[in-house]
């Protein structure tokens, strides 16, 4: 850790050890300074616990000492008046506490300033933490100089850098330090903003392969398809095309919502590839997605006679062996896989394009391993990354300002509305027997089963209780079961299976999120939809609606908190994508709706989504101006927040 490390590792919250908080005024997750005369001083049965109370007048708290010394409850018997200092826990008492003991006559003793309290670290205690923070402020104070303009920091009455730090770490009675830790955390904003446009730029430095357009070959595929492109897929691949006509490699992100046909552009973005005598890697996060890729890869290029390889962790021996063999003396065109393709042994003979399905599932370093087997001195292969997961405009901005974006805005003309339901999970017969008339009609179904826990043993255990209590209630119904405990062939079976209609209806954990296409399948219930965000409703109500007929999303709540009542009823009343994101953005904020935070994208220092939402929409507008008022202070500004994280700005 630096000296500058330290310097911006902020306190998460502050003791309140300035002034004195009255019992009777004391709330539950509080920080507070308590003192009042000692009382009913007992220790516990368990012999490592000591409990009394504190009484200041106004009212009684209690306080325990856990795995306290002997020397400590003789004193505590002595002492007539306590001051305590530290959390108030849920059944409103204090445990743990800073403590002095004060006589009879004394008056409590307070702190000149706030007291930070920063992440726990490992060997650090709070005490030796803080000097090291105060010493390297002292340090690095004559050099700190601030880079943002003085417009910004007048616009929103921020405080120079250094009286920020000064007011985050020793925050003096009657100063409120959030705008100090806002001004901070925009400054990390930005600079995360312009380390993605400093990649771009730098990867403008590169040679990338030249493919010029094959229209024999593109008319030969086109007619092939048993459909038409949408306008939208023309003008996307037509973006693409004029990116891989010039020397310098393309970085482009493709958003289109479920069934927008983003396979299909990466399919002719891959022949054009390949008519150019190149190879093409193309990574999935699931293998239930990268076998899907397989599968329709396999059906529109066989007629072309490219060889492709189909690479997962479960390929192995000498047919691995030969595999790999073939891929690295250029035999195979196309190798489709899992995290498996960026493995060490995995080598390409000419790899010119990589494309990244659900790109977000990756971390950036593991985009960096891919994208450099095709590095040939200053010559990088293109980038083509997807996502189905519609991006609400300003958090595109910021996470993918190193990318161009195209967006897929239309679907296939044969693409059937879904009619969503939201239903009590007290009309379950009601709906299992809606399932026994919906197979009658020779309709597949899906049944989704959700739990809090992120766990796939729990998770899978909850699909085969659901597929066993279906199983008695519909006998005569062909049932399948497919979670993230079985194997991957396994899984691939059952999927088969339910694709060639052989099973009726299949129960699921999110599992079938991405990467499943079943047309004939028409229904989905999912159970606890209330546990779940709206872009992973919204990825799993996708799975249907792909074929001819009515199709229909019924989402089996348990309880309806007020918060996922309102997410409900925007599923309920929207099927674009886009809409949706923008609408669980407002509802929500940024902080969830960024969620789970990716190896390598969105690791902050000192911003929390939650409190500095509103910031994220006008980061471009000073990251830009920034850029070109002072165009010398990027590099320094980075370097100041993302000096350990030089691969992250590679991309």
């Amino acid at each position: 850790m630096t000296l500058g490390d330290l310097l911006l590792y902020l306190p998460t919250r502050y003791a309140q050890s300035t002034q004195l908080t009255p019992i009777n005024l004391l709330e539950t997750e509080q920080t507070a300074l308590i003192f009042g005369k000692i009382e009913n001083i007992l220790i516990l049965k368990d012999g490592k616990t000591l409990s009394f109370s504190v009484n200041d007048g106004t009212g009684v708290l209690g306080v325990r000492l856990l795995n306290f010394k002997p020397g400590e409850a003789a004193a505590l018997k002595k002492a007539t008046n306590i001051q305590c200092e530290g959390r108030i826990g849920f059944y409103l008492e204090m445990v743990r506490p800073k403590y002095k003991i004060r006589g009879k006559n004394d008056s409590v003793i307070t702190d000149k300033t706030l007291t930070p309290i920063y992440r726990s670290t490992k060997g650090l205690k709070q005490e030796v933490l803080r000097k090291a923070i105060l010493q390297a402020l002292r340090i690095c104070a004559p050099d700190l100089v601030d880079y943002l303009p003085e417009e910004l920091l007048k616009h929103f009455g921020y405080p120079d850098l250094l009286t920020a730090l000064q007011q985050v770490h020793t925050p003096t009675p009657g100063i409120n330090p959030l705008l100090a830790l806002q001004r901070l955390s925009h400054e990390e904003l930005i600079v995360h903003y312009l380390s993605l446009r400093h990649a771009r730029q730098y990867a403008k430095q590169w040679k990338a392969p030249v493919f010029l357009p094959n229209k024999k070959v593109a008319k030969e595929f086109l007619d092939s398809l048993p459909f038409k492109l949408t306008g939208a897929q023309e003008r996307v691949i037509a973006e693409i095309a004029k990116d891989c006509a010039h020397a310098q490699p393309m970085l482009r992100l493709v958003q289109g919502d479920v069934g927008s046909g983003k396979t299909l552009v990466a399919a002719m973005t891959a022949l054009l590839a390949i008519s150019n005598g190149y190879q093409v890697a193309l990574m999935a996060p699931t293998e239930l997605l990268a076998e899907q890729h397989y599968r329709n890869f396999g059906g529109w290029l066989e007629p072309f006679a490219h060889q492709i390889l189909y690479l997962t962790s479960q390929l192995k021996g000498k047919a691995r062996d030969q595999g790999l063999a073939d891929l690295a003396e250029g035999k195979i065109q196309l190798a489709i896989g899992t995290h498996a393709l960026f493995q060490e042994q995995v080598q390409f003979k000419k790899l010119g394009l990589i494309i990244i399905d659900e790109q977000h599932r990756f971390g950036v370093d593991q985009r960096l391993a891919l994208r450099d087997k095709g590095e040939h001195g200053d010559s990088h292969p293109h980038q083509l990354v997807m996502t189905a997961t519609p991006i609400p405009r300003t958090l595109a901005m910021m996470q993918y300002a190193d990318l161009d974006v195209s967006i897929i805005d239309e679907l296939p003309p044969n693409r059937q509305p879904v009619v969503t339901r939201v239903l009590s999970a007290e009309r379950r017969e009601e709906i299992i027997a809606r399932i026994h008339n919906w197979v009658a009609t020779k309709r597949q179904a899906y049944w989704v089963c959700t739990l809090i826990e992120e766990s796939d043993v729990l998770q899978g255990e909850a699909a085969e209780t659901t597929a066993q209590m279906l199983a008695e209630a519909l006998p005569n119904i062909r049932i399948g079961l497919v979670h993230g405990r079985m194997k991957a062939a396994e899984k691939a079976a059952v999927m088969q299976a339910f694709k060639l209609h052989e099973i009726d209806l299949l129960v699921a954990t999110t599992v079938i999120e991405v990467g499943v296409d079943v047309p004939n399948s028409g229904l989905m219930i999912i159970e606890n939809p209330e546990r779940l965000g709206l872009s992973q409703l919204h990825q799993l109500r996708g799975r249907v609606g792909r074929g001819e007929g009515e199709s229909y999303c019924l989402l089996l709540y348990s309880s309806l908190p007020e918060m996922a009542r309102e997410r409900l009823k925007i599923m309920r009343e929207n099927t674009d994508g886009f809409v949706i994101a923008e609408m669980d953005l407002e509802l929500r904020g940024a902080g969830e709706v960024l969620g789970t935070r990716q190896k390598g994208q969105m690791r902050f220092k000192t911003v929390n989504p939650e409190r500095d939402g509103a910031l994220f929409d006008t980061v471009p507008k000073w990251g830009d101006a920034l850029l070109t008022a002072t165009p010398e202070n990027v590099p320094l500004l980075i370097e100041r927040w993302l000096s350990t994280a030089v691969g992250y700005v590679e991309v």
